[in-house]
């Protein structure tokens, strides 16, 4: 198991950027295959990018070309990186992780949750 904390949330005009950052515990953070996660109000939560231990990355549609993941394993900390934001951004975003070796998981994988940083995009 690994313990995920998220900061970096907040609130930003239609355009700006934010960048979210996921804090990891434990020693083998590069065992770990990382990944957003936002719900928005009334919706289900949906997939929004991922990054492999050897920093493979793959996103959902709607972020792709404004949204970045990365991560630093010297920090244990993953990041998105949230350009050109919209309105329809809005939500709950959460970190989680699963123990994968592989370069993309599906995403009923993961199995370690942050409790989440609210981004709110005004138009």
């Amino acid at each position: 198991q690994v313990q995920l904390v998220e900061s970096g949330g907040g609130l930003v005009q239609a355009g700006g950027s934010l960048r979210l950052s996921c804090a990891a515990s434990g020693r083998t953070f590069t065992n770990y295959h990382m990944g957003w996660f936002r719900q928005a109000p009334g919706k289900e939560r949906e997939f929004v990018a991922g990054i492999s231990g050897r920093s493979d990355t793959y996103y959902e549609d709607s972020v792709k070309g404004r949204f970045t993941i990365s991560r630093d394993n010297a920090k244990n900390t993953v990041y998105l990186q949230m350009n050109s934001l919209k309105p329809e951004d809005t939500a709950i975003y959460f970190c989680a992780a699963v123990r994968s070796g592989l370069a993309r998981v599906t995403t009923t994988r993961y199995d370690n949750w942050g409790q989440g940083t609210q981004v709110t995009v005004s138009s």
